[in-house]
């Protein structure tokens, strides 16, 4: 279920993380700046315990060991794809 998931709305999350890169002006160089701390599969595994159980972005946190904005971050941005999803 979840692999059928990431295959459906991991290309919609790499387009959109791309046409928001290409929207404004480069700052840096490619590849500069900070780096994602959390791939694909762990910001939707976020998203999707935040949406059924409702618990707070501390508890996600904890369990990848990062800063709750880091997870903040997450959530925001996947929040949208179920939604598209349906």
């Amino acid at each position: 279920m979840i692999a059928e998931l990431v295959a459906e709305v991991g290309p919609l999350w790499h387009d959109r993380h791309k046409a928001g890169l290409a929207s404004r002006p480069r700052r840096r160089a490619v590849g500069a700046g900070a780096k994602h701390k959390l791939v694909f599969v762990e910001r939707l595994l976020a998203t999707l315990v935040s949406l059924r159980h409702g618990a707070t972005h501390d508890v996600p946190a904890c369990w990848f060991g990062v800063d709750r904005s880091t997870i903040t971050r997450a959530i925001d941005e996947g929040l949208p794809l179920p939604a598209e999803r349906g």
